[in-house]
């Protein structure tokens, strides 16, 4: 399979969710790194949104919860190239009634090849890195192969 590139701008698109128990501990990451999160085009899934919002004093994209869509609607975002950046504090010890949402989030999200943090020392590593202040060329698999297949059948 060929690969193609897709440039992440130096303004980079960061989707944040947090699920009920992490809630607070993104809210402290948050505002640890207010500085350079506000550099950037934030958004956010429900709760999580409207929580971070205010601590940010910033306007936030905000989708629906993630039970009622919205990881599908930041799933989709990434899929059309329009969120390049996930930080998910996911909760690995509580079951999730949309836990089959949450893998689809974050199978799309190796898809497409975007940096993902699912815990604040990932986060940390992520958003300290000289990346977030630059240009990035990220390297794509060429679907065009498998959708023509697609198509064929």
């Amino acid at each position: 399979m060929a690969n193609r590139v897709a440039v992440i701008g130096q303004k980079k698109r960061i989707a944040l969710i947090a699920h009920d128990r992490q809630k607070q501990n993104l809210l402290e990451w948050v505002k640890f790194n207010k500085g350079t999160l506000l550099k950037h085009e934030l958004y956010a899934t429900g709760t999580t949104g409207k929580i971070l919002e205010k601590e940010l004093g910033s306007k936030i994209t905000i989708f629906e919860s993630g039970p009622l869509g919205g990881d599908q609607q930041i799933g989709s975002r990434i899929a059309e190239g329009c969120i390049d950046f996930l930080i998910f504090f996911w909760d690995p010890l509580a079951p999730q009634p949309h836990d089959p949402d949450v893998k689809a989030l974050l199978r799309i999200a190796v898809v497409w090849n975007i940096p993902i943090a699912c815990n604040r020392a990932s986060a940390d590593f992520l958003i300290s890195s000289p990346l977030m202040a630059e240009e990035y060329p990220r390297i794509l698999p060429d679907y065009d192969g498998y959708r023509q297949r697609l198509s064929s059948k």
